[in-house]
């Protein structure tokens, strides 16, 4: 018999299936369930067959669905006491903190989780999950989510987790739409991908390029400098990003957003500071 900690795994989608098989190669014996019959073939995991009865074969329940109203529809009939419900669903930050009034109204605990890496990247080197919730419990059971990848516990406050999450989803659509705009206005995504890529990384370190370290100083001072490059400059050079779009018969959607944005806080008196200004719109919109 393993000595390994118990799992239950609600919800198989490419998510949830992934996460069972990574419990299941870490040694830990792993119940499923899934809201359609079915899909727990070839997992090797112990298929239950309701709600309830998963719930009721483990502790640990790790919970894989679209939203938490599904986490509240599966389990609504389930003896929810004694259980700690970790949910890697997506939703607001204020859900998060209605449904772990819900589970301490049931008997149980809820850590609320996002995960950053894709299904094939689920218990692979650079996984790592944001969690929020009680410390004790995160820490309790810590090594068994390890199996999953980093546990990065962010706080108490159970919307910790997902206003990390929702924040690095953020980056990670608006960066990569932003490169289907480029690909396409250039017309050669192959030809383009190498100076994109150079790019992020430059972003990232500490040359002359690295702004992400001089904004994030910039962010946590408050102050804008603008001598080199000022907002009303780049205001002008945003409209004609959205010109060249046009002229090209491409959407204009996010190119004309940011032509806006940059617009707005030229307006708003910004316009002989630097980038960073922006975040005054952001934060007062």
């Amino acid at each position: 018999m393993s000595s390994r900690e118990a799992v239950t795994v609600i919800g198989l989608g490419a998510m949830g299936s992934t996460m069972a098989r990574t419990f299941l190669d870490a040694g830990h014996p792993t119940t499923v369930w899934n809201r359609t019959p079915g899909k727990a073939a070839g997992l090797g995991a112990v298929e239950a067959t309701s709600a309830a009865e998963a719930v009721a074969a483990s502790r640990l329940v790790v919970i894989s669905h679209v939203d938490y109203q599904a986490m509240f529809d599966s389990l609504a009939d389930a003896d929810l006491s004694g259980r700690v419900l970790v949910n890697l669903s997506s939703d607001s930050p204020a859900r998060l903190r209605a449904a772990s009034k819900w589970a301490e109204e049931r008997g149980a605990t809820l850590v609320a989780g996002g995960i950053m890496v894709p299904p094939p990247g689920i218990g692979k080197p650079g996984a790592y999950a944001f969690y929020a919730g009680p410390a004790d419990v995160v820490a309790a059971h810590r090594e068994t989510l390890e199996a999953l990848g980093r546990v990065d516990h962010m706080g108490t406050d159970p919307g910790l987790a997902m206003l990390y999450y929702q924040a690095m989803l953020n980056i990670f659509w608006t960066t990569l739409i932003s490169y289907f705009y480029s690909a396409s206005l250039v017309g050669s995504a192959e030809r383009l991908r190498p100076y994109a890529a150079a790019m992020l990384t430059d972003l990232t370190e500490d040359g002359s390029m690295g702004f992400l370290r001089i904004l994030t100083a910039e962010l946590e001072s408050g102050e804008h400098p603008g001598a080199e490059n000022n907002l009303h400059m780049q205001a002008v050079g945003a409209e004609h990003a959205v010109q060249a779009f046009t002229e090209a018969g491409l959407d204009v959607t996010v190119p004309g957003a940011v032509a806006e944005l940059f617009a707005r806080a030229d307006a708003a008196g910004y316009g002989a500071d630097g980038l960073s200004a922006l975040v005054e719109l952001v934060r007062k919109p």
